[in-house]
């Protein structure tokens, strides 16, 4: 496991003697929740890119590295991009 922050291990220490209280969710909160997670995984735009075709080949060879097809696994690149977690290679 990696190492954890100073937050994670407050967290992990706070957790490991029960001092944690859940407060529950309210009926708005999973409305809300419920929200976010169907905005993240809606798909409803579509956009068009010229790429080099060396990219392309590689993009699909990865593709069936990872066993998904390789718009899903462009989807994925841009949105970890766009969070801020992508990695500096795949």
């Amino acid at each position: 496991m990696d190492k954890l922050d100073k937050y994670e291990a407050e967290i992990l220490r706070a957790y490991e003697n029960d001092e944690l209280k859940s407060i529950g969710l309210t009926k708005e909160l999973k409305k809300k929740y419920a929200q976010y997670a169907k905005n993240t995984f809606q798909k409803n735009k579509r956009i068009n890119i010229r790429i080099s075709e060396w990219d392309l080949l590689r993009l699909k060879a990865k593709s069936l590295e990872e066993g998904i097809p390789y718009q899903t696994l462009v989807s994925s690149l841009i949105h970890k991009y766009v969070k801020g977690s992508a990695e500096a290679h795949i």
